[in-house]
C-alpha cells in the first residue's frame, strides 16, 4: 500500500482554488502534501461564455490527467464543477459539508438588488443565475463574465459593470465579505459550496483515508420501486421489503391506496393523473433529493416499471449527479399485465415477432414503429389520433384493438375494435387505458379478420382488405424478340402518345427500351397516359411523370379523356397484354389517331396455381378479364356468398358476363 500520509495534491492555480485545497487538508493535520496547481482549459479559455453549453469537463480535464498519469494522488475541486459522469478511473473519495450555499451581490456603493437602477449591468458566469435573476429584476441587462472573483470584483470596481453574482462561501474563504451588498434568495446549485476530492479508481489507501468526512454517509438511499399495474399482488417481494424499509414514500396514482397503510413511512403523494399535477417532475426531484440527503431511506413508488415512460433515467441522473446512492426495483410494466390479464400475447409464432410500446401522451410526433404488435401507454385521450397515424404508416383499416381500463384491478374493462373504427368513432372511453394493436388482438377479439383470395398477378395494392392469400391464376411473359415495339421505340420521334395499362407494359416496355441503350430524354416530346395509380407509381421508379391518370382504373377513363379534350390525329404508342381488349384501341381509332397496339407480354393460365376451399374466404379479388376466365376454368363458377371485388369496368363486365 502506498504512503497515504505524503501524498501529491492537485488543483487550479486560482487564488480561491489553492483556499479550498488547504480548507480539505486542515481536517488532516497529520498528512505532509506536495501541491500541484495547473491552468485548466476552462481557465486558458476565459473568452468562452459560460451561459453557453461547455464540455462537462471544463475545468476537470487536465486535472483528470494527472490522476490516471499517476502525477498526482488527489485532486480537490469545488464539487459543483466536476462532470456527470465522472471520468472512466476517476473515483469521489469525499464530499465535504458546504458551510454556505447561498449567493450574494457586489455593486458599486454596496447597493442591492431592489436599489440598482433600471438597465444597471450585472455580471454572471451562470444560467441557473441568470434566470433567478429575470424573475427578480427582468428590468436589469445582464452581462456574461469570467475569470477569478477579484478579476470579476475589479471590473464592478472599473465600472465596467454595475454589481456582480457570487457565492457567498467564495467571498467568505477570500476574505471579502466586506464587499457583499446583499445574500440574495435565489435558487443556487445543489453543490454550490461543497468541495470534492478525487482520485484514480483503486487507491483504497486515501478512500480510507478521507472516508472520515464524506458527508455522503449521512445520505440515505433512494430506491426506485414498480409497483406493477394497480394489483397489490403484483408487486415484487424485493418492493414490499424496500417499501417495509422506508422513511419516507413518494408514490404516484395507486388506485387501491390503502394498501400503503401497512408501511410505517411517511406517504407524501406525487401523482400527476393527465391534467392534474400535484407537482412537476424538476419538484418531485428536489423531493426527493432533500429528503435523501436528511439521511432518510427513500422509496419512489412508481406505476408500473420504473424504467418505461415513467421517468426512472431523469431521477437516477437528479440524484446520482448529486451522489445519491440510487437503485431500481424493477414492477410489472402495463404491457405484460395486459397480456397475462387478457390473454392476448404480445408475440406469437409465425404471426407476431416484435412489440413495441410507445407512448401516446401527446399527439405531437406520434410514431408508429415497425413492429408486429405495439402497445401505446397514456393514449387514451389520443386514440383517434394514434389510430389514424398507424393507417397512415400502412397498417389496414381492419387491424384489430383492444383497448384495456385499469389493467388488473377487479373493474378492468375491455374494449374491441379495428383501426378503422377507431379513426371515426368519437367515444369517450375511460381512462387510464392501454391500447393494443396488432393481429394478435384477435386471439380474443370477437371481431374477425376477414380472410381475402386475390387471384390475380400483385398483392399488395390489396392488403389492406384482410388476411391475404396470394394465388395468381395467371403468369406474365415477357413478349421477347419484339419486332414491332423495337421498331417503334426506333421511331419513337413520331409518337405522340404512349398509354399504359398496367405494371407490366411499363416494366416490359422499359426493359426494353434500356436494352436498346436509348436515352430516356428521347421521350421529352411524348405524352404519358396512365390507366391508373398503381401503374403510375411503377412510371414514377422510372422518373417519369404522367400527363394523364385515370381516376376509374379502367380503359373507360382513358376513352373518356381523349375524348373530352378531342385528341385526334396522334400517333398512339400501346405496349400491353395479348390478351388486352380491342375495345380500347377501336375506340381511339375511332376518334382519328393511330394506334400501334403491341403486345410486350404474354398473359397465360398458371398452371401451378393451388386449388383453395373458396368457402373459408370472405372476399375474392379480380384485377383482370383474364383472372375471371381462369378462374372459370380452375372452380367453374363464382361462388355467390363471397363478396367479389373487381378492379376496372373492364374486370367488372367480364365478371357479370361470368356469372350469368
Amino acid at each position: 500500500m502506498r504512503d497515504s500520509k505524503y501524498i501529491k495534491v492537485g488543483g487550479r492555480k486560482s487564488p480561491l482554488s489553492i483556499l479550498q485545497i488547504k480548507e480539505v487538508l486542515s481536517y488532516f493535520p497529520s498528512v505532509v502534501y506536495e501541491l500541484i496547481t495547473i491552468d485548466s482549459y476552462g481557465d486558458k479559455n476565459k473568452q468562452i461564455s459560460l451561459m453557453n453549453k461547455i464540455a462537462p469537463d471544463f475545468f476537470t480535464r487536465e486535472l483528470d490527467t494527472l490522476l490516471l498519469n499517476d502525477e498526482a494522488d488527489i485532486i480537490i475541486h469545488s464539487a459543483k464543477d466536476l462532470p456527470y459522469p465522472l471520468p472512466q478511473g476517476i473515483k469521489l473519495l469525499a464530499l465535504f459539508e458546504a458551510f454556505d450555499k447561498t449567493d450574494s451581490l457586489v455593486s458599486r456603493g454596496n447597493l442591492t438588488l431592489a436599489q440598482l437602477p433600471p438597465g444597471s449591468k450585472v455580471g454572471t458566469s451562470s444560467p441557473t443565475r441568470k434566470a433567478e435573476l429575470g424573475k427578480i429584476r427582468p428590468d436589469v441587462t445582464v452581462i456574461s463574465i469570467r475569470g477569478t472573483i477579484e478579476e470579476r470584483i475589479q471590473q464592478v470596481d472599473e465600472g465596467k459593470i454595475d454589481a456582480l453574482i457570487v457565492a457567498s462561501c467564495a467571498l467568505k474563504r477570500l476574505g471579502l465579505t466586506n464587499r457583499t451588498a446583499e445574500v440574495l434568495p435565489f435558487r443556487t446549485h445543489p453543490l454550490q459550496g461543497n468541495l470534492a476530492v478525487t482520485a484514480k479508481s483503486g487507491r483504497i489507501d486515501l478512500q480510507e483515508l478521507f472516508e472520515s468526512h464524506d458527508i455522503r454517509k449521512k445520505y440515505g438511499q433512494v430506491t426506485l420501486v414498480g409497483f406493477g399495474p394497480g394489483n397489490p399482488d403484483l408487486l415484487t417481494i424485493a418492493g414490499d421489503k424496500a417499501l417495509s424499509d422506508a422513511d419516507v414514500i413518494f408514490h404516484d396514482d395507486l388506485l387501491d391506496r390503502d394498501f400503503l397503510n401497512k408501511y410505517p413511512a411517511i406517504k407524501i403523494y406525487v401523482g400527476k393523473r393527465f391534467g392534474n399535477h400535484n407537482y412537476n417532475q424538476n419538484e418531485i426531484n428536489e423531493l426527493i433529493y432533500e429528503a435523501a440527503i436528511s439521511g432518510k431511506s427513500v422509496v419512489r413508488l412508481k406505476g408500473g416499471d420504473p424504467m418505461i415512460f415513467a421517468h426512472g433515467r431523469e431521477e437516477i441522473d437528479f440524484l446520482q449527479s448529486r451522489y445519491v446512492t440510487v437503485r431500481v426495483i424493477p414492477g410489472i410494466s402495463a404491457a405484460i399485465a395486459l397480456s397475462a390479464y387478457t390473454h392476448i400475447p404480445l408475440t406469437h409464432r409465425g404471426i407476431a415477432s416484435s412489440v413495441a410500446f410507445i407512448t401516446g401522451h401527446s399527439i405531437d410526433n406520434l410514431q408508429v414503429p415497425d413492429a408486429d404488435t405495439l402497445v401505446y401507454y397514456m393514449g387514451g385521450n389520443n386514440y383517434t389520433a394514434i389510430t389514424t397515424a398507424a393507417i397512415e404508416k400502412g397498417l389496414p383499416e381492419h387491424t384489430p384493438v383492444a383497448l384495456v381500463h385499469n389493467i388488473s384491478l377487479p373493474d378492468q374493462k375491455i374494449f374491441y375494435s379495428t383501426l378503422g373504427r377507431l379513426a371515426k368513432e368519437q367515444i369517450k372511453y375511460p381512462t387510464p387505458v392501454v391500447i393494443i394493436i396488432g393481429k394478435v388482438v384477435a386471439f380474443e377479439s370477437n371481431i374477425p379478420i376477414p380472410k381475402v383470395l386475390i387471384t390475380g398477378s400483385s398483392k399488395d395494392e390489396y392488403t389492406h382488405l384482410g388476411e391475404i392469400t396470394h394465388t395468381p391464376l395467371i403468369k406474365i411473359d415477357k413478349n421477347k424478340d419484339n419486332a414491332a415495339l423495337i421498331s417503334s421505340i426506333e421511331n419513337i420521334k413520331n409518337t405522340d402518345w404512349i398509354i399504359f395499362t398496367s405494371r407490366y407494359g411499363v416494366q416490359y416496355f422499359f426493359e426494353t427500351f434500356k436494352e436498346m441503350h436509348k436515352d430516356i430524354r428521347t421521350l421529352n416530346h411524348v405524352k404519358i397516359a396512365s390507366v391508373g395509380k398503381v401503374t403510375s407509381s411503377v412510371l414514377a421508379g422510372f422518373s417519369i411523370t404522367t400527363d394523364f391518370e385515370s381516376t376509374t382504373e379502367s380503359a373507360e377513363g382513358i376513352i373518356r379523356f381523349f375524348k373530352d379534350q378531342s385528341i385526334s390525329n396522334k400517333n398512339i404508342l400501346l405496349p400491353r397484354s395479348d390478351k388486352g381488349l380491342k375495345y380500347l384501341s377501336d375506340e381511339l381509332t375511332d376518334l382519328g389517331n393511330q394506334v400501334f397496339d403491341i403486345p410486350v407480354y404474354y398473359n397465360t393460365q398458371n398452371e401451378k396455381t393451388t386449388v383453395q376451399d373458396l368457402s373459408v374466404y370472405d372476399k375474392i379479388v379480380f384485377s383482370s378479364p383474364s383472372g375471371v376466365d381462369a378462374f372459370m376454368d380452375i372452380y367453374k363458377e363464382i361462388p355467390s356468398d363471397i363478396e367479389i371485388i373487381t378492379k376496372g369496368k373492364t374486370t367488372a363486365s367480364a365478371l357479370s358476363k361470368s356469372i350469368k
